[in-house]
């Protein structure tokens, strides 16, 4: 299993980052990134308490990766948040898409679309135009298993099919139970309507893809 959008206990996570790492462990995970929620306000201490995180691949046999998810940020204040988030050293780069369980600004996903990140988290009722900035950018949209947010997989598997644009499935991990692994992973894929084929790129060539050009 590789997961690329998880949170620890230095954002709304129920556990510190040894723990959340030790459990994917036993689950069989291969990968991971820490993508706790930050805004102008907490991103310089969530990256700064993350700075040793990866010394734990030492005692795993697992990718580990410090990132952020930028969370209820205007859009007009994404891009300087981007670029602080980098300049901070964050690995990877989530931005909280405009999923419909949450008062989420209009113009997120467009705007974050247009930036230097990595996942666009459960986008919501995304449209063909910003699927195609996305593919365009080299984004990858989340098929998510978190409920509430995973009511509009369907909708984004339909729109990535149509415009060609890469998925990775994440699981948004806030509690030990939300870790999943690979054969439940692969079910959320197909439950979203992702043909096998497309449920193995999602959750195997892609994120795979993800890590190498993290790493």
């Amino acid at each position: 299993m590789i997961d690329l959008h998880t949170h620890s206990i230095f954002s709304d996570g129920e556990l510190i980052p040894a723990e959340l790492i030790r459990r994917a462990s036993f689950m069989g995970y291969t990968a991971i990134a820490i993508t706790d929620h930050v805004d102008f306000t907490n991103i310089e201490h969530i990256l700064s308490c993350m700075k040793e995180v990866s010394t734990l691949e030492e005692d795993y046999d697992m990718d580990i990766f410090t990132g952020v998810e930028l969370t209820h940020v205007p859009p007009s204040k994404l891009g300087k948040l981007v670029g602080k988030a980098r300049n901070l050293g964050a690995d990877i780069i989530v931005v909280h898409g405009e999923t419909i369980a949450e008062p989420v600004l209009p113009d997120t996903n467009h705007v974050a679309l247009s930036l230097d990140i990595d996942i666009l988290a459960h986008p919501g009722l995304i449209t063909v135009e910003d699927a195609e900035l996305a593919k365009d950018n080299g984004i990858c949209l989340e098929i998510t298993s978190r409920a509430g947010h995973n009511r509009t997989n369907g909708h984004v598997a339909r729109i990535a099919r149509e415009t060609g644009t890469g998925l990775v499935v994440n699981t948004d991990t806030h509690a030990p139970g939300d870790l999943v692994n690979d054969e439940t992973a692969f079910r959320v894929a197909l439950g979203a309507g992702l043909y096998e084929n497309e449920a193995q790129k999602a959750t195997g060539a892609q994120p795979l893809r993800m890590v190498k050009s993290l790493k």
